[in-house]
């Protein structure tokens, strides 16, 4: 009878007991902003006019934060995506930042070294605050590094500028393997983190029809077709 009183003034009395603990939040990624491009950071767009970070073949915006920059990779692919920090348009010497998708469905950001035409995982990694995502069978990220860094021949300073090369491709239980196009784009000069453009790179089925020449040939053709043959 007493149990039976107590439980009874403990339930009109309000008391509800310990309350069961809660699930932490989940972080869920921030969808990257590309009508920031031009004004508050830098972005670089390869694939089909006006595509946008989900949309484009390889998408890639930068900004300073302080005393780091932070950088947005997105790419049609369900392996790797990454940027290289290049002193010529050229493959080799060059530090690399890649997105890597593995087994677990996760996407880790690693540092590489290219040597020659082969990249070389270097263990000492610039980058924090890493965030990345699969969906949509698209490997996208975020991450900041220092602007500036001990002098080091795998890790450059980006206060200086750089060409920038874009690339991405498969993956093989976490380990990236070759880019999916032979010629990956290159910046078509050297970039400066300290000025932010919007600059789209058609991808080759739409640089057929873009070049002076094709469309010279164009005009021609339909000029000769529309005139006949004698």
């Amino acid at each position: 009878f007493l149990v039976l009183v107590f439980y009874l003034v403990m339930i009109y009395s309000g008391y509800t007991g310990y309350p069961f603990p809660t699930a932490p939040p989940v972080d869920i990624f921030a969808k990257i902003r590309v009508d920031d491009c031009g004004k508050t950071k830098g972005c670089f767009r390869y694939g089909k006019p006006g595509c946008n970070a989900e949309t484009c073949d390889y998408f890639l915006s930068y900004r300073r934060i302080g005393a780091d920059v932070e950088f947005e990779l997105s790419a049609d692919t369900d392996g790797w995506v990454a940027v290289g920090f290049s002193s010529d348009k050229k493959m080799g010497g060059d530090d690399v930042m890649a997105c890597v998708h593995d087994d677990n469905g996760r996407v880790r950001i690693q540092h590489f070294y290219n040597v020659g035409q082969w990249a070389k995982e270097i263990q000492r990694n610039p980058a924090r605050d890493e965030e990345g995502v699969f969906e949509n069978n698209r490997v996208t990220c975020r991450f900041k590094r220092p602007v500036y860094v001990p002098r080091e021949e795998t890790i450059v300073d980006l206060h200086l500028s750089w060409y920038y090369l874009f690339a991405w491709g498969p993956a093989i239980q976490g380990s990236i393997t070759r880019h999916d196009i032979d010629s990956p784009p290159v910046s078509e000069r050297v970039v400066s983190i300290y000025k932010y453009e919007d600059i789209f790179m058609p991808s080759a089925a739409y640089q057929t029809f873009s070049s002076p020449f094709c469309l010279l040939l164009i005009v021609a053709l339909t000029f000769y077709l529309l005139m006949g043959t004698p």
